[in-house]
């Protein structure tokens, strides 16, 4: 048995578009991070970047489950002695709604090159409306 290796050129890339409007973060973060790896196709290559572009809408109306809007923080450090900084869901997704699902969804692709590959694939929008019509997106419902 021989076993078939794909290169980025021979793969096609699609473009999808998923509507966050009342979907559960965490769960529409797992299937928009496969997307970006590409583990929906059958041809997926863990060493390859296989995966396709997609495009999110409605970012500031995704939902939460539980006490996680007031309870969970996100932190990071400035670089300077004592400069970690912390901010809570609600308030990160009043001043930026987008970054609340890019941290989701970066947060579950590798930590590597690669990763960082794949994450410039994604595009996340607060509003309904975003600049990539000419790709053709196709819609993904969960």
């Amino acid at each position: 048995m021989k076993t078939t290796s794909f290169k980025k050129v021979d793969v096609e890339e699609k473009w999808y578009i998923v509507d966050a409007k009342d979907a559960i973060l965490g769960r529409m973060a797992v299937r928009v991070a496969d997307i970006l790896r590409g583990k929906n196709k059958a041809i997926f290559t863990p060493n390859q970047d296989l995966g396709d572009h997609v495009i999110i809408i409605n970012a500031e109306k995704v939902a939460v489950t539980g006490k996680k809007e007031t309870d969970k923080t996100y932190y990071h450090h400035t670089g300077y002695i004592g400069g970690i900084k912390s901010t809570t869901l609600k308030k990160l997704r009043a001043e930026k709604p987008e970054q609340v699902i890019k941290y989701a969804v970066l947060g579950m692709l590798p930590k590597t090159k690669l990763g960082n590959a794949m994450g410039k694939k994604l595009k996340v929008y607060a509003g309904d409306s975003h600049p990539h019509f000419a790709q053709k997106p196709e819609a993904v419902s969960f």
